[in-house]
This record gives structure tokens, sequence and C-alpha cells, in this order.
């Protein structure tokens, strides 16, 4: 899947003691720059209908239950109704499901709200696709979807985590340009650590 290829800027290692910080800088604004030439490109047309898969921007709460159902499968520790409602009803614009005619198969949620009292985040919170339909490059969609409509609010940065051992989603999420920002040590309530993924828009 190369929707966009990985660019990884200051691992933190330093190789040496005479490393310019103008050369470093320089690198980190090339690198910063390449990554959003990506990442527009992929974005210049909206994505409403592939395959036969149709994107669409939640609507009602008729849509909860499929939106649960799907994610509900795949979750690392168990959400209730009022995690799924906090999200999605104070960012109903960062709800976007695929949709095989009347079947919902994949669905993203997401937030964007002040980090710090400096950059505007985008969150990822939950990303899910129906297992007959993977492979198919629409969980890759519904994040261009959301990080478009994040975009279009002046977003700064997203960022989300994800299971360490969840080798398909690092994998999804690095193509579109992610980077691996932080390691958290059991993370979820199975114990298993986390990795923080970000990726700058700015």
């Amino acid at each position: 899947m190369d929707l966009v290829a990985q660019c990884t800027c200051g691992s933190g290692v330093q190789h040496s003691n005479e490393v310019d910080n103008d050369d470093e800088s320089s690198e980190h604004l090339l690198c910063e720059s390449v990554r959003r030439v990506h990442i527009e490109s992929q974005l210049e047309d909206d994505i409403k209908e592939i395959d036969g898969i149709s994107y669409t921007v939640y609507e009602s709460e008729k849509q909860m239950p499929d939106i649960m159902r799907l994610i509900t499968k795949d979750l690392s520790e168990p959400y209730s109704i009022y995690t799924y409602r906090y999200f999605i009803h104070n960012w109903p614009k960062l709800c976007f499901l695929a949709m095989d005619k009347e079947k919902c198969v994949g669905a993203i949620v997401c937030k964007l709200d002040m980090h710090k009292k400096m950059v505007r985040r985008g969150y990822i919170a939950m990303l899910a696709v129906d297992a007959d339909y993977r492979r198919k490059q629409i969980g890759s969609r519904l994040v261009m979807k959301a990080i478009k409509g994040m975009i279009a609010d002046d977003c700064d940065e997203v960022v989300l985590e994800t299971e360490i051992t969840n080798k398909a989603a690092l994998r999804l999420y690095e193509n579109l340009g992610f980077v691996r920002d932080k390691r958290l040590f059991r993370y979820y309530l199975n114990g298993v650590d986390a990795l923080r993924l970000k990726l700058w828009l700015r």
C-alpha cells in the first residue's frame, strides 16, 4: 500500500557532537514539507465512492449500533455507549462510515481540540473495518477522509495510539505518513504496550 511514502525525522540519536543545529532544522523543515506535499496530493479529490464502497459522514443516532458493532470486535478494551457519544456527538463531522449499499463495513471516529493551548490536535480514537472487507484500502480511505475534515478545521497535527503488536495498523498509518512518536508501556488493559503515532500537517 504505497499511498504516502513514510518520512521519518529526528530519531533522537545524536551521531556526532558536531551536529549543526541549522542543518538539523533545515532537514526537519524539508522532511515536513515533503510529508505535506504527499498528504495534499492524496487529499485533492474527495473520496465518495470507490469499488462500490461509498464514504459518508455520520448523520444520525440510528448509525450508532453499526459503528459500535464494528469497533467492539477489534477493541483492546471495552467502551461504553457514552464514550462513543462523547466523540460522535461533539465531533460528528469527524466520524465517517464506509458503506456497501446499506451495510456499514467500516467506521472511523475522531476529535479535534486544542493541545496545551498551542496547537490544534486531531485524534483518531477508533478505526475498524469489517473482516470480510479488509485489504481493500477502506481503512486508509477512512483515515484520509478524517484528515481532510481536520485540515478543513485548521488542524496542526494528528495523533493516535495503537497496539505495538498490531502490524497491520502500523503499516496502514505509516504508509499515510504517520511516524512513531512515543512508546507507552502497558497502555492497554490487556497489558500490551502502545505506540503513539503522529502526523504533522503544518
